[in-house]
C-alpha cells in the first residue's frame, strides 16, 4: 500500500482538554500543576475525557485508559504508536511499521481516521496531511474506548486517542537534552517553562526539537523540525484563564515505507528510492483554551484551534518483475495534499442539587470546519537492478503535470446536552447529541447520538458500571467504480468494573463489551486506493489493564485484551477480519534502585504479545505469526553520586531487543514489525 494515507474519513469533532498531573518528580519534570486529568506516576486519578467535567474515573460508566509523562518518559516513547502500544484494547502495527503516519486500532477498529485529538479539540487532516504528534511536546495521552459520539460527533466505535501539548507551568525550569541512536539518530530537545518577569499570573512554555535520522527503509527518513510556544493568562483569583497554544514542525520522512507483496507474499524487494523519495510535511496549528468561573457551581469553557499541514509526497513504487527476474519495473509519483482546519467547542457548565440528587449538567455547541485535496501525477522510473540493488545511483524524473484527483470541504455543528446525576453510591450519566454535516461528497444529514450509564461507588474503592452509547461516523472513501457510501453506525453495551482503593496508588479496570457497526469500509483488496463495504462487523470481548506503585520506587503496568470480532453482513459474512488478533497482553516494570551502592539506578523491561492474525478477511490464506517484542531501558541519576551534578541523567532506551521483524499480512499487502531501535539520551534538567 505505498503511499496510501492510514484513512480517508475526516469527521470532525472535539474532545475535552487533558493535563497530566503527577507528583512531585512530575513538577521537575515540567509536567503541570493542574489540569482535568490527574495521575500519580503510571497511574490514572481523574479525568474529563469520558464527561467533558472534571471526575474521578470510577464514575465513567466506560472504559478509560491513562499514559502519564513519567511512563512516556520511563519508556522513551518515540511516537503515538509506541505511547499506546502497552494499552488494553489497542493494537498497534496492524500495517507493519509506518514512520509516515500513526495508526492505531481500538477494540478492533480504526481509529485513524476519526478518532485522534490534540489539546480539546479533533486533530483534523486531510488524506496524506495527517497530523503527527510529537511526543516530546506532550504531557500525556487518554484514550476512551468504545463509541462516543454523545459528546464527540462523528468518531470510530473503537474509541478515541487525545494528546495533550506540554503547558506553562508555575514552577519555572529548564531542559536540554542530547540523543543519539542507531540508523545515524541525532537530536537535541529543549524545553523551558515559569512565570513571566516573575508575574505569577502570566507564565510562558516554550518546547523544541531538532532531528535527523534514518529508518530501517533505504528511502525513508525520521528527520523533524519542531517548535511549540505556550502561554497562559490569568486573573488574580484565577477565575478567568487563557492559554494560547502554538506549534510549527517541518517533518521529512519517506514517501514510500515497506517492501512489495507478490501474490499475498512479502518479498525482500524494496519500494522507494533515496533519489527520489521525501515526503515533506509542514505543520502549523495556533489555538487557545478559555474558561471563566461565574461561581464554585457555574463555568464557561471556549477551546479553539487553527491548522494548516502541507505535505509534499515524492516516491518510487515497484510495479512489475521482468520475466527473468533481474530487473523490477517502477514508477516516479508525487502527491501534493493540503488541509485547512478550524474547530471550536463551547460548553457550560452547571452543578446544582434537586433535593437528594446532585446533577452535574453540561451543554455545549461545537463547530468544525474542514478544507482538504490532493493533485497526483506518475511517470515511468528507471528500473531497479535486482541483482545489484542500485538504490540511489540512478537519476529519476519526477513527474511534471499533476491531476487533482480528491476534494473535500466538510462543515459539522453538533448540539450536546449531559446530565450526570449522583444519588448516595448511585451515579447515573445520561446525554445526548445532534449533528448537522454538510460536505460536498456526501451532501447533508443529521443524526443523533446518545449515552447511558450506571455505576455504583463502593467504599473499598470497587465501582462496578453499565453503559449503552452509539456513535456514527461519515464514510468519505469510495468505491472501485467511484460510488460513496451511506454514513457508517456504530453501538456499544459495556459491563465493567475499576478497582481504585484510596490507601494504595493503584487502579485496576476490567470490560465486557458488544459493539456492532453497521456499513463499514475496508480497503479493496485489488484496486488501490478505493474501499468496499463489509456491511456489519461485530467486536466482543474482555479486556483488563492495571497500573500500579505499591513499592516505593516500582511502576508497574499490565493488560490483557481478548478480542472476538465477525464479519456479520456484506462481503465474508461469518469470517474475521484481517490483522487484528485474539489476545494479547502486555507488561511493563520500571524500578529505581533505593538509596545505597546503586543509588541512581533505574531499570525498565517489558513485553508485549500479539496471537495469530488472519491474513485476509476471508480467512482463505492462512494466518500471520504470533510474535513477542521486548523492550527495555536502563538510566542512572548523577545526582545521586554527587549533589553538584544534580538534574543530569543517563538514559539508553531499546525498543524490539531481538529485532523481531516478524511479518503481517492482509488481503494483498505484506508489512514487517518495526526493527531493534537504541537510542542514548544524556538530559540536564536545572
Amino acid at each position: 500500500m505505498i503511499g496510501l494515507a492510514p484513512s480517508l474519513a475526516q469527521e470532525d469533532t472535539t474532545l475535552a482538554p487533558i493535563v497530566v498531573e503527577s507528583d512531585a518528580d512530575a513538577q521537575e519534570a515540567g509536567v503541570s500543576s493542574s489540569g482535568p486529568v490527574k495521575t500519580d506516576r503510571y497511574v490514572g486519578k481523574s479525568a474529563t475525557v469520558g464527561t467533558k467535567t472534571q471526575v474521578e474515573l470510577a464514575k465513567v460508566p466506560q472504559s478509560v485508559s491513562t499514559v502519564s509523562r513519567k511512563e512516556l518518559e520511563d519508556r522513551n516513547v518515540q511516537s503515538l504508536v509506541q505511547a499506546t502500544n502497552y494499552s488494553s484494547g489497542v493494537r498497534t502495527g496492524v500495517f507493519g511499521f509506518d514512520p509516515r503516519f500513526d495508526t492505531v486500532f481500538i477494540r478492533g477498529f480504526n481509529v485513524t481516521d476519526s478518532g485522534y485529538y490534540r489539546d480539546g479539540l479533533r486533530d483534523l487532516g486531510g488524506v496524506f496531511s495527517v497530523a503527527r504528534k510529537e511526543p516530546y511536546g506532550i504531557e500525556g495521552v487518554t484514550i476512551l474506548k468504545g463509541p462516543s459520539s454523545v459528546l464527540y460527533g462523528g468518531g470510530s466505535p473503537g474509541g478515541i486517542v487525545n494528546v495533550v501539548s506540554k503547558r506553562p507551568t508555575e514552577v519555572p525550569f529548564n531542559e536540554i537534552e542530547v540523543q543519539a541512536g542507531n540508523f545515524d539518530r541525532r537530536q537535541i530537545n529543549i524545553d523551558s517553562s515559569g512565570p513571566v518577569a516573575g508575574n505569577d499570573n502570566i507564565l510562558y512554555r516554550i518546547t523544541g526539537l531538532a532531528r535527523g535520522a534514518d529508518t530501517q527503509f533505504v528511502a525513508t527518513k525520521d528527520d523533524r523540525i519542531y517548535i511549540a510556544p505556550a502561554l497562559t493568562l490569568r486573573s488574580d483569583d484565577h477565575d478567568t484563564q487563557l492559554t494560547i497554544l502554538g506549534e510549527y514542525s517541518n517533518i521529512t520522512s519517506g514517501g514510500a515505507a515497506g517492501f512489495l507483496s507478490d501474490n499475498g507474499n512479502l518479498t525482500d524487494i524494496e519500494h522507494g528510492d533515496p533519489a527520489y523519495g521525501d515526503m515533506d510535511v509542514i505543520q502549523k496549528r495556533i489555538g487557545y483554551e478559555f474558561q471563566h468561573r461565574f461561581s464554585d457551581d457555574l463555568i464557561f469553557r471556549q477551546n479553539l484551534r487553527a491548522a494548516r499541514i502541507n505535505t509534499d509526497m515524492k516516491y518510487v513504487s515497484v510495479v512489475g518483475i521482468s520475466p527473468d527476474g533481474l530487473s523490477a519495473t517502477r514508477t516516479a509519483n508525487r502527491l501534493i495534499d493540503r488541509a485547512d482546519t478550524f474547530a471550536i467547542d463551547n460548553q457550560l457548565e452547571w452543578r446544582v442539587d434537586t433535593g437528594p440528587l446532585a446533577h452535574t449538567l453540561l451543554a455545549g455547541i461545537d463547530y468544525t470546519y474542514l478544507d482538504s485535496g490532493y493533485d497526483f501525477g506518475s511517470v515511468a522510473a528507471p528500473d531497479l537492478d535486482l541483482v545489484d540493488r542500485n538504490y540511489g545511483q540512478q537519476p529519476i524524473t519526477p513527474p511534471t503535470a499533476l491531476s487533482t484527483l480528491y476534494t473535500l470541504k466538510q462543515r459539522q455543528t453538533g448540539v450536546y446536552l449531559q446530565d450526570q446525576i449522583e444519588y448516595d453510591r448511585f451515579v447515573l450519566t445520561l446525554g445526548g447529541r445532534y449533528d448537522w454535516l454538510d460536505a460536498n461528497q456526501y451532501g447533508n444529514f443529521g443524526h443523533f447520538s446518545g449515552r447511558a450509564g450506571l455505576a455504583y461507588l463502593f467504599d473499598n474503592g470497587i465501582a462496578p458500571y453499565v453503559s449503552y452509547s452509539t456513535s456514527f461516523a461519515p464514510n468519505t472513501g469510495r468505491s472501485a467504480t467511484g460510488e460513496y457510501f451511506d454514513p457508517s453506525e456504530g453501538e456499544q453495551f459495556e459491563v465493567g468494573v475499576k478497582y481504585a482503593p484510596t490507601d494504595l496508588n493503584l487502579a485496576i479496570n476490567a470490560a465486557v463489551f458488544n459493539i456492532e457497526q453497521t456499513n463499514t469500509l475496508a480497503s479493496d483488496p485489488v484496486v488501490i486506493g478505493a474501499s468496499v463495504t463489509r456491511g456489519k462487523v461485530r467486536s466482543r470481548g474482555f479486556e483488563i489493564e492495571a497500573k500500579a506503585n505499591l513499592i516505593d520506587n516500582l511502576d508497574l503496568l499490565a493488560s490483557y485484551t481478548y478480542l472476538d470480532m465477525e464479519i456479520l453482513a456484506g462481503d465474508n459474512p461469518g469470517k474475521v477480519p484481517a490483522g487484528i488478533p485474539a489476545n494479547q497482553f502486555a507488561l511493563w516494570a520500571h524500578y529505581q534502585m533505593p538509596s545505597g551502592p546503586l543509588e541512581g539506578l533505574s531499570l525498565g523491561a517489558g513485553a508485549r504479545y500479539y496471537s495469530k492474525t488472519w491474513k485476509d478477511d476471508g480467512n482463505d490464506t492462512g494466518k500471520n505469526a504470533d510474535r513477542i517484542l521486548v523492550d527495555a531501558a536502563v538510566a542512572y541519576d548523577f545526582g545521586a553520586a554527587n549533589p553538584k551534578l544534580e538534574g543530569l541523567t543517563a538514559r539508553l532506551n531499546v525498543s524490539n531487543v531481538f529485532d523481531n521483524r516478524e511479518t503481517t499480512c492482509s488481503g494483498s499487502y505484506c508489512y514487517v514489525e518495526e526493527g531493534r531501535t537504541v537510542i542514548g539520551s544524556l538530559r540536564y534538567r536545572f
